[in-house]
């Protein structure tokens, strides 16, 4: 007989969860009094805050491909990671959550730190559930992790009351396999995939558009089989960012508001569209109804809700990927599409022109965010990833970033979550700490959850800070100039020194004003050994082109 305390620690260890991010309190305090005894089993990660604790539990959960794990108390403890659990759900995130709860009995009666934590997240968890008894512990755990990793991945939550926890009880822990009226993964059907296959085997000019449920499904390897075969354009969302090098033949760019304008214009011209394992979310298709209505439109997708949820398809493959994809891959014949990858290639070289030189090169004026990107791509290890934050910033990065390898796009894409990227960045450098994990911040967001360098330092963790200052909440401020006539309501921003910030928390630092000295300290932090925490001063005023407004058509996508 052990404590439902230690049940909850070896059923995690069951698991083969390696970390535990969290934050101590007292509705958990059986659990973290548990956590002493087994240290040598499970590592524990003490946040300064518990929406620091669920962000890095998503960083680490992203580039692992593992579920992350979070603890933290009731009340404040518990309401601090809503935030991060709608983030994790419509990112397709796995976690397990695991929040203390009060007494069983005191339930309802507004005891010290007692919360409605189940109705509360109910809108922003896959499942979750309340345990008020020392049995239920682990079946609870285990069915959480099953729901969370299975089908499309997800945040759950396991709130357990303190009498569950200090309670006695048998473990037995038996890792759940099925869950009655949960069924993540459908048979392919044959005739559907047949039908697609019809259709791209006739196509002039067909397109593929991609997104993280190839990286989900880890179908890496069958999306560059399917276009090795077929020769059609690719491009990808935010999210399925390096699930193909971009050095591939048939990769033509990135999609969405500030993505690349051949993939967005084009979309409007293709008789064939191949979407796989990505939702139509507004940020890639603008105007709905001016959205590619002159193709038939072939969707691979995992999940049922998504289909015809947004575009109408002309054939709906329901599936894993990785399975649709294989099975599409030998039903449709060899072919290449030389003219129509021109028109890419032609839109590519005009973007280059017009944006792109001027953003990666420029020779006077201040510095602009695209040449740091530039010179983190010189001095980067081919399998860097990349943590992003939210803005001007995350666009910039996200477009000249080089992917070469899957797993190294981390960023908040659905929810747009400012302060994510900071303890991101620690869950994912924690999975591995001899790769390099590049964290790309604004002034603004940084702000939102700067005591996570605290966690940083005291993990010892290598993360490398590149903050690209512009004393402005720079996205919000393009907007106000370019649809609100300059009128730059509350969005510059009065900024500390940040190098003295870094410096108090052990980062070696450095800030950069000027060109002539960017070069020298990318190479430095790049080869730094411990964390480093590069500020750069950034023009006030850069705006990120391409863009398409909301509310416009792929079509109406401006170059400035």
């Amino acid at each position: 007989m052990i404590r439902g305390a230690d049940i909850v620690v070896k059923s995690l260890i069951e698991e083969n969860s390696e970390y535990i991010f969290g934050y101590p309190g007292g509705a958990i305090m059986p659990v973290y009094d548990a956590l002493y005894d087994y240290s040598d089993q499970i590592k524990h990660v003490l946040t300064r805050h518990e929406q620091g604790a669920i962000h890095a539990a998503q960083g680490y959960a992203r580039v692992s491909g593992k579920v992350g794990v979070v603890l933290v108390t009731s009340g404040p403890g518990a309401t601090n990671l809503i935030t991060g659990l709608a983030d994790a759900l419509i990112d397709s995130t796995p976690l397990v959550c695991i929040t203390g709860q009060v007494a069983a009995h005191l339930l309802g009666s507004d005891a010290f730190q007692e919360t409605d934590v189940v109705g509360l997240s109910m809108p922003g968890t896959k499942w979750n559930i309340q345990v008020r008894s020392v049995e239920d512990i682990a079946p609870a755990i285990a069915k959480a992790f099953h729901i969370a990793k299975t089908g499309r991945p997800g945040p759950v939550l396991v709130d357990i009351t303190k009498n569950a926890q200090i309670e006695f009880g048998e473990f037995n822990y038996a890792p759940c396999l099925s869950v009655r009226s949960f069924r993540p993964y459908v048979k392919i059907n044959e005739k559907a995939v047949a039908d697609a296959a019809t259709l791209i085997n006739t196509a002039k000019q067909p397109y593929v558009l991609f997104g993280q449920g190839v990286v989900l499904a880890n179908a890496e390897a069958e999306l560059r089989a399917f276009l090795d075969k077929t020769g059609i354009p690719a491009a990808s969302t935010l999210l399925g960012s390096g699930a193909l090098p971009q050095d591939h033949p048939s990769y033509v760019g990135k999609l969405g508001m500030h993505g690349n304008y051949a993939p967005n214009l084009l979309t409007n011209q293709c008789d064939v569209l191949i979407a796989v394992g990505m939702r139509f979310d507004d940020r890639v298709t603008g105007d709905l109804k001016r959205y590619a209505k002159q193709a038939k439109v072939i969707h691979l997708e995992l999940d049922p809700s998504e289909i015809d949820k947004n575009v109408k398809t002309t054939v709906a493959i329901q599936g894993d990927c990785k399975a649709s994809l294989a099975l599409l891959t030998q039903a449709v014949q060899s072919n290449s599409h030389p003219e129509w990858m021109q028109k890419f290639r032609e839109l590519e070289n005009e973007e280059k022109r017009a944006v792109i030189a001027n953003d990666l090169h420029a020779t006077h004026g201040g510095l602009h965010m695209g040449e740091v990107i530039r010179l983190i791509n010189q001095f980067k290890e081919e399998d860097a990833v990349l943590v992003t934050d939210v803005g001007q910033h995350q666009m910039i990065a996200w477009r000249y970033f080089d992917y070469k390898t899957t797993r190294t796009q981390v960023t908040s894409g659905g929810l747009g979550t400012m302060g994510f990227a900071l303890p991101a960045a620690l869950g994912a450098q924690l999975y591995d700490y001899k790769r390099q994990v590049v964290c790309v911040v604004g002034d603004g967001g940084i702000q939102m959850t700067i005591q996570e360098l605290g966690t940083i330092m005291q993990t010892k963790a290598p993360v490398k800070v590149v903050l690209l200052n512009n004393n402005y909440l720079g996205m919000v401020r393009q907007w106000q100039q370019l649809f609100f006539d300059k009128r730059y309501s509350f969005t510059e921003l009065e900024n500390p020194d940040f190098i003295k910030i870094a410096e108090a928390y052990s980062f070696k630092a450095r800030k950069v004003t000027e060109r002539e000295d960017l070069e020298a300290s990318v190479a430095e932090m790049l080869l730094h050994q411990g964390p480093y925490f590069l500020e750069v001063v950034v023009e006030k005023e850069d705006n990120v082109f391409p863009m398409i407004a909301t509310g416009c058509s792929v079509e109406e996508v401006r170059l400035s």
